[in-house]
């Protein structure tokens, strides 16, 4: 079990993390938004310094220690105003998979730049009609000769204008049973049938969605990450990194809304005591504080049994720890817009943008329900009902 208390070391990390993220901030994310643009300097800044590569290898130009750190450099942007969500997707799902699945020749050539941020990856996963169920995925590989061909849908796609590659999940024959099992082949930007569209999002962030089109795209041997019949087990190598990822995120962005909202209730007042003085606006704040805390010491638990080579009990605490950042973020960022009242929808505190985002960590990488459904009947032995 991981200590409940961190290390001098990760204290050190976090409070490094948060002077850079002190240093750019909301207002610098929501310039980069209007400007339509992505977060290139405080990428550049966060590489320069290891944070982006801080879990992957050390003889490929990481920092040789593990996701628990890397979520720690996300919830600490984040708590700053100013997360970088490709950090989910480049180093820790990706990065994660090539280095522990990868050949010797693909380490080479993606994760040192994955470590300086110099190269960026994307993942694509979902589908517009397999929602949740990574088992009805249609992308399909075929062999051609030497080479694959790659074809097929993939919706919700981050930052595919911005990358180098997407790693995709496709599905192969299995030759044995005949069926179709996952698989993860690296597709570059400029492949020849490789397009994206942008989907227009209601959504406030530097990274846009897209979907992605692969019609008969051809790959050549080694862009399969892993072994052809590995299957579920490279897939989720790297959707349990994302989980936990996805945790920290949600974590950070709760703890930058819960700090705007205590500001505003220490200073503001209408009669004769800051409004934080009131019972009905400090319990729920505190109790948010508390959400946050515990939803921390999961997330921190899922990455301390990720990062010692337990992937079982990872995926459980993994999905907890999403679970529990998410309803803990969105019930921090009601709370603040709410104790800011209508200042707290407003451009000028920066908040109700917040609260749309706030959301997606309740629908993504994968719903609540399905978590829900997951602890059902993987950790309480119920039925399963699909």
């Amino acid at each position: 079990m991981p200590a409940v208390i961190e290390t001098d070391e990760l204290k050190d990390l976090r409070s490094a993390v948060a002077a850079l993220g002190r240093r750019y901030g909301r207002d610098y994310l929501t310039r980069v938004v209007a400007e339509g643009r992505h977060p290139e300097e405080l990428w550049a800044d966060a590489a320069r310094l290891g944070y982006l590569g801080v879990n992957l290898p050390e003889q490929y130009g990481g920092g040789g220690r593990g996701i628990s750190e890397l979520s720690v450099v996300l919830e600490e942007l984040g708590a700053a105003g100013c997360p970088l969500l490709l950090m989910v997707v480049s180093p820790a799902i990706c990065g994660t998979v090539i280095a522990r699945f990868g050949t010797e020749e693909q380490k080479r050539a993606w994760l040192p730049g994955l470590a300086d941020g110099t190269r960026t990856m994307s993942f694509g996963i979902t589908e517009p009609d397999a929602g949740s169920n990574s088992h009805r995925i249609t992308t399909t590989a075929r062999r051609d000769g030497a080479d694959w061909l790659l074809t097929g849908r993939k919706v919700f796609v981050s930052a595919v204008d911005a990358t180098d590659a997407t790693l995709v999940v496709g599905r192969t024959e299995d030759a044995r049973t005949g069926r179709l099992k996952p698989c993860l082949f690296i597709v570059p930007r400029d492949a020849e049938g490789f397009t994206w569209r942008h989907i227009d999002m209601e959504l406030t962030a530097a990274e846009k969605q897209f979907e992605l089109v692969l019609d008969d795209v051809r790959l050549p041997a080694d862009a399969l990450v892993g072994e052809e019949d590995a299957g579920l087990l490279h897939l989720f190598a790297g959707l349990n990194p994302e989980r936990v990822m996805t945790a920290a995120f949600a974590i950070g962005m709760g703890r930058y809304a819960l700090s705007r909202a205590v500001e505003y209730a220490r200073d503001r007042t209408v009669w004769k005591a800051p409004i934080g003085a009131h019972q009905a606006i400090a319990h729920p704040l505190a109790q948010a504080h508390i959400d946050l805390e515990l939803a921390r010491l999961m997330t921190q638990k899922a990455a301390h049994l990720y990062d010692a080579g337990d992937d079982a009990g990872a995926g459980e605490a993994a999905n907890m720890a999403k679970y529990a950042a998410a309803e803990a973020c969105v019930q921090a960022v009601d709370q603040a817009v709410h104790t800011l009242g209508g200042n707290g929808l407003t451009r000028e505190f920066g908040i109700a943008s917040l609260v749309t985002a706030a959301r997606v960590a309740r629908i993504a990488p994968v719903s609540r329900e399905m978590i829900l459904n997951y602890v059902s009947h993987r950790t309480l032995g119920l039925p399963k009902s699909y």
